[in-house]
């Protein structure tokens, strides 16, 4: 059996991980893993590649940068063509980005069955483009793979056939589980001059958060406090410094004295930072997955978000971009108030077992 593993940026990563080590286990598969190139950093990618114990992807498109509409374009004439040279039988795709999007619609004009992993998820809010691509993208889909019950009941609300929906758990925390030892013997602590339980870790880099002026420098003001209590870890992306940079709000970072800004991260040297963390602020749905089963607190910096689970279960609280909200949550945490979140189902390192075991059942004809 054929099947062709789509990743298209970094996040996709470590969710194909698990799997391409689970379908090199079965003979009966032929997999080949194609990068589109929709966000590819050279030196930042290959270490994640290296760590995560992925082979080099057998097909990289380079698409690169640029508009949704534009990317999505490139990709789907790019995919198209090895669509119609390979002849795979599945086109598997990992979580919303518009590689995700752009590769299923293309597979399914030619009737190439899709398999969507981390279907199901929704923010409800269309104003992301991911909610889109999630959209689009379960809707096309012949096997639907999700990470939580509330997922298979949004695909049921939209009227998909139960019988596509498989709930597996979550690739991500398999490749948490399978990294944490790895990530704990990390120096990135005494690089920092940190100690555990001694400071917090933000990440922000969603449009909403960081493409808005005002909404950035709220968020900057409560960071401005925090940091005045504990060091707080900022590894950056670059859009965020771009936005930074254009606001005439990056000499208001650089002057914060406890603010300790990095390059992105390799995957187990934020790992570590994350297990060690007294709390995490985030704007990222897999922050909010890894830190539910760290058992770090989370502030979540959206007014919605699609994994809710982190929420109910996890350790997840959302916050918004709120100072007041952020601020307020954050000293909750550091006072030992913070929430005690548990495991959701089958978030227990095995999925990409699953994963495996349905489409090799399906492509066998087992009920």
């Amino acid at each position: 059996m054929r099947i062709l593993n789509i990743v298209g940026a970094r996040p996709n990563l470590m969710k194909i991980a698990p799997i391409v080590a689970e379908m090199a286990r079965h003979p009966e598969l032929e997999q080949t893993l194609l990068h589109t190139g929709q966000h590819y950093d050279e030196a930042m990618s290959g270490i994640f590649f290296q760590q995560l114990g992925l082979p080099a992807p057998d097909i990289y498109m380079g698409v690169g940068p640029g508009s949704h509409a534009w990317q999505t374009a490139q990709v789907m004439v790019s995919f198209e063509k090895v669509c119609q040279e390979l002849h795979p039988e599945l086109v598997l795709v990992v979580g919303d980005v518009n590689s995700t999007l752009a590769c299923s619609v293309t597979a399914a004009k030619l009737w190439i069955p899709v398999a969507h992993v981390e279907a199901g998820l929704r923010s409800f809010d269309r104003r992301m483009p991911e909610e889109i691509n999630r959209v689009v993208t379960d809707a096309l889909s012949d096997l639907l793979f999700t990470t939580s019950r509330d997922a298979n009941q949004n695909l049921i609300n939209e009227g998909v056939d139960p019988v596509k929906i498989h709930f597996v758990g979550n690739v991500m925390i398999d490749t948490l589980l399978g990294n944490r030892q790895q990530a704990a013997a990390s120096d990135i602590l005494a690089r920092l001059g940190l100690d555990p339980q001694g400071y917090a870790l933000l990440t922000l880099h969603r449009p909403s958060n960081v493409d808005n002026a005002a909404t950035l420098h709220g968020i900057l003001s409560a960071l401005a406090v925090l940091q005045a209590q504990l060091p707080v870890v900022f590894p950056i992306h670059p859009r965020t410094q771009k936005n930074l940079d254009a606001f005439g709000l990056a000499d208001q970072v650089a002057g914060l004295p406890h603010l300790i800004l990095t390059e992105p991260l390799g995957y187990l040297d934020f790992l570590c930072l994350m297990d060690r963390a007294r709390l995490v602020l985030t704007d990222s749905g897999g922050v909010q997955e890894e830190t539910t089963i760290l058992g770090v607190p989370c502030l979540t910096l959206r007014e919605n978000t699609e994994r809710p689970v982190t929420i109910t279960e996890g350790t997840a609280e959302l916050t918004g971009p709120d100072p007041v909200r952020i601020l307020a949550a954050s000293q909750a945490i550091l006072e030992g108030r913070g929430k005690q979140g548990r495991a959701p189902e089958l978030w227990d390192g095995h999925a990409a077992g699953r994963i495996v075991r349905v489409i090799l059942d399906v492509w066998s004809g087992k009920p």
